[in-house]
């Protein structure tokens, strides 16, 4: 099982710190979740159906009737590389490390690539998989790009895998309208876990091209979302209002962000997505393992081609002003001194 973000228990244990006392910032989601609305007593009760109206509003809200519910984007991710024909597949790097992991599982020769040689790579391969935004880093490619890979990966029967997971609070630079119809060999996966904050509720959607959306749903069996799943997720998929307030309230609190960690980046290097901030540094490590002991835990990453930190939004005012106190202890003479610990 590969690591991730919110490893609270596992940290409160190391460090001996309560659990109910992290500031917990390592994984990207939302701290302003959609609101939970009271869940009538016969979803719990009933079997799930199909024609209960999420997938019209899935529809409304990506712009595209292709779609499959799953739970999560992960079921995708790890069935997509046994759907998909075996050959060599290039995976954006640095980027979200269940990618790579699965499609090694499955057979296929992975190659990694940095996003300056997309174009190059295009023609070499038969499976592209690309993050967009990236995670961790941030990075994104501009759609037109996208779009042009795609057809040329098509046009010799190669597919193009975009996870949007991030994209919700930018969704200019979505592809996922032409996935299985325009572009038959485009794949697009989305998640509501990180921009509506519903990480635990496990809804993901992915378009793609009909026979391939069938294989998907045949993989995933009658049920995969439990009903009060499918009634939040199609409330929250059709409450325009609250993503448009969202999507300015997280580009405010990422700006502010950007600007309480300047004091860890003199030369200026970090990166800023609505959900989080990635902030390079050779002492990711040590950083991260400083912030722990105060309680604070980040999202860090020592790979060769991804040294660095990912901080997530704090959500209360009572957070903002913890981090700040951490990174003001930090940033003094000893901040970017080697600590030997690690987070």
């Amino acid at each position: 099982m590969l690591e991730h973000g919110g490893r609270r228990r596992a940290a409160a244990r190391r460090y001996a710190i309560p659990e109910a006392d992290w500031l917990d910032l390592s994984t990207g989601i939302s701290p302003h979740g959609y609101p939970v609305p009271a869940i009538a007593p016969e979803d719990w009760l009933r079997l799930p159906e199909d024609d209960d109206g999420l997938l019209d509003a899935a529809a409304a809200y990506y712009g595209t009737a292709r779609l499959v519910a799953l739970a999560g984007s992960q079921p995708a991710i790890q069935g997509l590389p046994f759907l998909l024909p075996r050959g060599r597949v290039g995976v954006l790097a640095p980027t979200y490390a269940e990618h790579p992991h699965h499609w090694q599982r499955a057979g296929h020769e992975v190659i990694r690539f940095a996003a300056a040689a997309l174009p190059a790579v295009a023609d070499t391969v038969d499976t592209l998989v690309i993050c967009q935004p990236n995670n961790p880093d941030a990075g994104c490619i501009a759609p037109a790009v996208l779009i042009d890979v795609a057809e040329r990966l098509q046009a010799r029967g190669g597919h193009l895998v975009v996870d949007e997971a991030f994209i919700d609070a930018t969704p200019d630079d979505s592809v996922i309208t032409l996935a299985g119809d325009r572009l038959p060999h485009l794949i697009v996966l989305r998640s509501l876990g990180k921009f509506f904050g519903l990480a635990g509720a496990r809804v993901g959607f992915v378009a793609a091209r009909p026979d391939l959306l069938a294989a998907l749903r045949e993989v995933a069996g009658p049920w995969p979302l439990c009903g009060p799943a499918r009634t939040l997720a199609r409330r929250a998929l059709a409450d325009t209002a609250w993503q448009a307030v969202m999507r300015r309230t997280l580009v405010e609190a990422s700006a502010r962000l950007a600007r309480l960690l300047a004091p860890l980046d003199p030369e200026g290097t970090r990166r800023v997505h609505p959900l989080f901030v990635w902030l390079p540094t050779p002492v990711a490590e040590s950083v991260a393992a400083a912030l722990a002991r105060q309680g604070i835990l980040v999202r860090h990453f020592v790979a060769p081609d991804c040294r660095g930190l990912r901080f997530g939004l704090p959500g209360a005012e009572r957070d903002w002003q913890r981090l700040e106190a951490a990174i003001r202890a930090l940033a003094g003479p000893a901040a970017c001194k080697d600590s030997g610990g690690t987070a």
